[in-house]
């Protein structure tokens, strides 16, 4: 009887042991890896801007580039998302590829799906939870609000056309014509993705937004883009 009351008693302490190191394990990954991700990000959108140079300082006599990107290696960013419904100092890197070492670094923009601005659909996947979080609120995305994608070249700016949630197999959402596979695309749409609903990979929240403008970087982003809409939905 004594020797049972004490394997009970050291089972028990196990279980407190790895009952504990499983909410350490959850808030790391809740938690911390939300924290110093969200960090990094922020410097690789400072770099970013560094690298860009100043906006708003047109050159006398230089062509004004628009979309120029055709070619980006693997894991390098090269744009910045803004997206005001988010908050006015919301600012994430773009990356190439959407691999899971990248999505730690910022969002990810799909090979083989176009640039930003450029025709077809220009198509982007990012973390709801954990690792910066960077569509953590997608689901509060309207019709008609403004997505700034920013590049050494320009801003290019979308608003958002609507929404569908499917499942992880649907990829026809990244097609050149979102949902149409195998259709010529006419015009320049922009896609994101994220996991549906939060703290799950169930499903797939996906934004679709198209093309209103493409201003060249040096004449300067106008603030009426970067309005900060009411947060309640219409």
């Amino acid at each position: 009887m004594k020797g049972l009351r004490w394997g009970v008693r050291i089972l028990g302490e196990l279980l407190i042991t790895l009952g504990l190191l499983v909410f350490l394990f959850v808030a790391w990954q809740l938690w911390w890896t939300d924290v110093t991700a969200k960090g990094e990000q922020a410097v690789t959108v400072q770099a970013l801007e560094k690298g860009f140079g100043p906006a708003g300082l047109p050159k006398r006599g230089a062509a004004e580039p628009l979309a120029t990107l055709t070619k980006v290696p693997f894991g390098q960013a090269f744009a910045i998302v803004r997206i005001p419904r988010f908050g006015a100092g919301y600012a994430r890197p773009v990356l190439q590829g959407t691999d899971r070492d990248t999505l730690i670094k910022g969002m990810g923009h799909y090979p083989g799906t176009a640039f930003p601005g450029q025709l077809g659909n220009f198509a982007l996947a990012g973390h709801r939870t954990t690792y910066g979080r960077p569509l953590w609120d997608i689901d509060l995305l309207q019709k008609g609000d403004v997505i700034v994608i920013e590049t050494k070249a320009s801003y290019v700016v979308y608003a958002v056309d609507g929404h569908v949630i499917v499942t992880p197999d649907k990829v026809e959402v990244i097609a050149p014509v979102p949902q149409r596979p195998g259709v010529k695309p006419t015009e320049a749409w922009m896609t994101l993705t994220a996991c549906h609903p939060k703290y799950s990979a169930r499903y797939r929240y996906i934004v679709f937004a198209k093309l209103v403008k493409i201003i060249p970087r040096a004449s300067g982003l106008p603030a009426s883009y970067m309005v900060v809409p009411a947060r309640a939905r219409a």
